[in-house]
């Protein structure tokens, strides 16, 4: 990594109030600019987030926005209303309110007196998608975005469902995670001593857990479609770099941004990595010259300078060599390769059958523990993150292998899977995973799909299976960029149960599918000529000055035990997004979590998630200037007709109480 100290241009920061068009609610943002923007304006970028500029992301902000700034942008970083150090109360995610919020934003940079009043956004996850969201708002300043790890639709490629299934995994963790946020106060530091415990008060009372509402909306609707570009592509007037890494859970949405945007004013780029910005160097590598190169990207749409830019690929992506099955790699083999046209004429489907005539019918009834070796649904550069060896997911599920291959197979896309199937009961899902299985037996997991068998003929509608009755079912898996070489053997694992990522229905079911009459399909790329695909090494402005508790024998990331006589699986998670550390102001920023997830191997209605958080913010020795504490748990069960939430939180001021609350709420299992 270089960090660069110097540029051409010197940079100031300020904290300045943006005022909203309610005129009741003002939200905080902190600038860094050209200190001669005024006399020389500047275009601006915006990333706006509610994950506190102040503390949570700060490491990550003074890595780029300085950077950004001294080359020659007002960079700035606004903490969504209800949450950091901005007024009023915190919404739901990418709501109505948060959206307008964020259009009035661009419309106020665009008139500042540094701002030339051109406007761009940026960000990662959260700040990836409102970006794309108030791009299809289009707000007249807003000229191009980078959408970075984000999705176009909210529905079916998001957090919460999955093929139709309920998500278990971050459906729970991410509304327990958001619970614990959403409750962290204002710094008294920014928003003043005497306003900070008021404005915190006001946004304790207003907090909602997000699970009672994601939960209430199991079929896609109007709650789902609001947000969701893929509703109409054509509404999005901006130009778009759409960023993804194949061990981010949204990298199908860049191949659908590519497919569906104007060739002239959308770029895709997809990596190996992981649900990070792709200059941070986390696993898996290689990073690249991220910075730099959406500075091309901004030169050429905010300054109207030939960068080549728009002269790349349309979409360049990053194509896996075999590896052995690992939890973490430093730096995955592969090469670049560019297509620049998507879907690519060097892409052909190729159908693989996974049986022949007279393979009898194979019963697929798999223990529910099946995706205990899943690996995170996020992976965050952390060491547990990838799937280990799926040789056990194997030996849970029904695999239907190729021959050794003769020679080496690449595929870039989303591989499909076409299945025959018949479902002893009206509810069930089937999961299919593909995988790379080496002369050894070892079997690397190279992507995988979910089908919940009630969205079958489409996500906004739930149709019970009539047992007795084969129909052909087809879902598309994640998209991947893989190599299988010779000798290598690929496999499609079948199951009916994947926990915790999704989910079990009701009652204990049983598939039955005909391998003869089912087929993978791979979008198989050719080998060519290849358009030079290369990047810059990794550039950042200086680190913050960030001290980082390192304790000593910490608990496992990822932990799996079994109750042999209970036959109960429980896996224990700690999401490790930073854990506490100390800030070079003198503030103490603690954060500690879990995730619980219970399953007996018989019985589908034992599943349980549990999600628990402990933040802590001091200032002071032994925090005698400020000392704010937030205790919260939810979980999730379910019986065989309903959804059960529970959700407590305890927030404290100076060792004393300000607020305790409980929810306690339940909902039908339409579609889950």
């Amino acid at each position: 990594m270089k960090y660069r100290e110097r540029f051409e241009r010197q940079v100031v920061r300020e904290d300045v109030w943006i005022p909203t068009r309610d005129g009741r609610v003002r939200l905080h943002a902190r600038i860094w600019r050209p200190a001669d923007a005024e006399a020389d304006p500047v275009p601006a970028l915006l990333e706006y987030l509610p994950y506190r500029k102040s503390d949570w992301t700060a490491p990550r902000d003074a890595q780029r926005h300085p950077w950004y700034a001294g080359h020659g942008y007002a960079s700035v970083r606004v903490d969504i209303r209800g949450h950091g150090d901005s007024e009023g109360t915190p919404g739901d995610e990418y709501d109505e309110q948060e959206l307008a919020d964020g259009v009035d934003v661009v419309n106020w940079l665009a008139r500042q007196p540094w701002c030339t009043g051109e406007v761009g956004m940026f960000g990662i996850s959260w700040g990836g998608f409102n970006s794309l969201q108030i791009a299809a708002l289009a707000p007249e300043p807003l000229k191009a975005i980078v959408t970075v790890c984000s999705t176009d639709d909210r529905y079916d490629n998001d957090v919460h469902y999955m093929g139709g299934a309920v998500l278990g995994i971050d459906m729970l963790a991410w509304a327990g995670t958001m619970l614990a946020f959403a409750a962290r106060p204002p710094d008294p530091a920014n928003v003043g001593a005497d306003r900070w415990l008021p404005m915190w008060r006001e946004r304790l009372d207003a907090l909602d857990p997000f699970i009672h509402t994601w939960l209430a909306h199991q079929q896609r609707d109007e709650y789902w479609r609001h947000g969701s570009v893929c509703e109409d592509y054509g509404a999005v007037r901006a130009a778009v770099l759409a960023v993804g890494g194949w061990n981010d859970p949204y990298r199908d949405t860049v191949l659908r941004l590519v497919e569906h945007l104007p060739a002239d004013r959308v770029r895709g780029l997809v990596g190996p990595w992981s649900h990070q910005y792709p200059d941070r160097g986390l696993p898996p590598g290689p990073a690249i010259g991220f910075l730099q190169e959406t500075l091309r990207w901004w030169d050429h749409w905010l300054k109207g300078e030939d960068t080549g830019a728009m002269r790349e690929p349309l979409l360049r992506a990053w194509v896996n060599d075999p590896v052995p099955p690992a939890t973490s790699y430093d730096v995955m083999p592969g090469r670049w390769v560019g297509d620049t046209e998507w879907p690519s004429p060097r892409v052909t489907w190729q159908e693989r059958p996974l049986g022949v005539d007279g393979t009898p019918p194979v019963p697929v009834r798999s223990p529910h523990h099946t995706g205990i070796d899943a690996g995170r649904f996020f992976p965050f550069g952390n060491a547990s993150d990838l799937a280990p060896d799926q040789r056990e997911e194997d030996g849970r599920s029904v695999c239907l292998d190729s021959a050794p291959l003769t020679e080496r197979v690449e595929i870039l896309g989303r591989p499909r899977v076409r299945l025959r199937l018949d479902s002893a009961t009206p509810r069930a899902h089937v999961i299919a995973r593909v995988c790379d299985v080496a002369p050894d037996g070892s079997s690397t997991l190279v992507t995988r799909g979910v089908l919940n068998l009630l969205a079958r003929h489409g996500r906004d509608k739930a149709v019970e299976w009539t047992p007795g009755m084969y129909e052909d079912v087809e879902f598309e898996l994640n998209a991947t960029g893989y190599a299988f070489p010779p000798g290598h053997r690929i496999r499609v694992a079948v199951s009916d149960t994947y926990w915790p990522w999704v989910w079990p229905h009701g009652e204990r079911g049983e598939l039955t599918l005909l391998p003869a009459d089912s087929a993978l399909l791979l979008p198989v790329r050719s080998d060519g000529e290849e358009p030079p695909v290369r990047f810059e090494e990794p550039e950042q402005a200086p680190p913050l000055p960030v001290t980082y508790d390192v304790a000593s024998g910490p608990r496992p990331e990822r932990l799996v035990t079994h109750d042999v006589a209970a036959g109960e699986w429980t896996l224990e998670v700690d999401p490790r997004y930073g854990g506490s550390r100390t800030y070079p102001d003198g503030l103490r920023y603690e954060e500690n979590a879990r995730e619980t997830y219970r399953i007996r191997s018989d019985d589908p209605l034992s599943a349980s998630a549990v999600s628990e958080w402990t933040i802590r913010l001091t200032r002071g020795e032994d925090g005698d200037e400020w000392d704010a504490e937030i205790v919260a748990r939810t979980e999730l069960r379910a019986t065989a007709t309903e959804f059960v939430m529970d959700s407590h939180l305890e927030a404290r001021a100076n060792g004393e109480a300000v607020a305790k609350r409980a929810w306690h709420r339940t909902t039908p299992r339409t579609s889950g």
